[in-house]
């Protein structure tokens, strides 16, 4: 009897990872390619089809995959299309992704959706969000991203783009301009950039002592700051407990909006430790709303770094699988996403 697998995919601006899951949360087998090597998205398909098809071929599961799951920028739900990708090498139109892989794979359904809510996917199957109906995942990374999900379903809108929780603004008023062209938004701030860019003002700004003056100010990074912090540089503590400060003021807000059981975090900021986790814990108490206190955990991700992205976009591949299979069960922008399906037999991965 064969065994069912599904493949995930994440697309970065970088590398485009895959991967073979089998239905305990394991990945079988993984490898990649360069995102930018082709200009064409013809050609990029290709490529990846080429590449998947090895790999596939290599561990024998070539009729053996029931779903695929893509995890990339600006990825419509309903639509399977990545719309105006700004990070992505193939211009700013609208790529039918979900159309283009499932031919390619012979009709496999594929199902599409962008990187974070796919974190959040991965999580509810696999990590820290084992069991939970209601938590919001946030990824603290280049940016900050976030999936909603709410009695078991991702939050996608009307449009597919619900959930730009790193777009909510914390600086109404002579906030940092945002990537995104916006002025004080959370991923100015929070992100890995963001503790970049408040060491550098706070340099700017300030003339006490710090490790970091002996840094370029133009080529400070975030890991920088957390290496300076751990060697005790009050600058760099400093610059951790004022992140820390607007993510909790931040996360209390998103509290009011849908009571979850938590907020799980994921990136590498997240790996700050103390230096992040105590100030943002208890500016976040602070913050709330009165009923809320106390009811909302701060988690940190149980998914295994270097899997986490092929895990999540993998259990986007389970829901292509049911939506497949169950009639009435296929996507329009009219219905609601449908809840998350998994395979019976998924079991907490041996290594989270």
């Amino acid at each position: 009897m064969s065994k069912p697998y599904v493949l995930g995919i994440d697309i970065g601006g970088t590398n485009t990872v895959f991967g073979i899951v089998d239905a305990r949360g394991q990945v079988v087998a993984s490898d990649s390619i360069k995102t930018r090597k082709h200009s064409n998205f013809d050609d990029y398909i290709a490529e990846l089809h080429s590449e998947v098809s090895r790999l596939l071929k290599s561990y024998d599961a070539e009729n053996q995959i029931q779903g695929i799951g893509i995890g990339a920028p600006n990825a419509n739900y309903y639509t399977g299309e990545i719309q105006n990708a700004p990070n992505l090498p193939w211009g700013n139109g609208i790529l039918p992704i979900a159309e283009m892989v499932s031919k390619a794979f012979n009709g496999v359904p594929v199902a599409v959706t962008n990187d974070a809510n796919a974190a959040a996917l991965g999580e509810m199957t696999y990590g820290a969000a084992r069991g939970m109906k209601d938590f919001i995942m946030i990824t603290l990374g280049t940016g900050v991203g976030s999936g909603i999900v709410v009695n078991g379903q991702l939050v996608y809108g009307h449009d597919g783009f619900a959930g730009e929780l790193g777009h909510v603004i914390m600086k109404r008023n002579n906030g940092r301009v945002c990537g995104c062209g916006r002025t004080g938004c959370l991923e100015a701030y929070c992100s890995a950039t963001g503790v970049a860019r408040t060491a550098r003002e706070f340099l700017e700004i300030r003339t006490d002592p710090s490790t970091l003056r002996n840094i370029n100010i133009e080529d400070i990074t975030s890991k920088d700051v957390y290496d300076a912090a751990v060697a005790g540089d009050k600058l760099a503590k400093e610059i951790f407990e004022y992140t820390g400060n607007i993510l909790g003021e931040a996360f209390a807000d998103m509290v009011a909006f849908s009571s979850p059981q938590a907020i799980i975090l994921f990136g590498g900021l997240a790996k700050s430790g103390d230096l992040l986790l105590r100030p943002l814990r208890e500016k976040f108490e602070q913050s709330l709303f009165p009923i809320f206190r106390g009811k909302t955990k701060i988690l940190l991700s149980e998914l295994k770094e270097s899997d986490a992205a092929v895990l999540g976009a993998s259990a986007l591949g389970w829901e292509a699988k049911f939506r497949y299979e169950v009639p009435g069960a296929s996507f329009n922008a009219a219905q609601a996403a449908p809840t998350v399906s998994v395979p019976a037999t998924v079991a907490p991965a041996d290594e989270a």
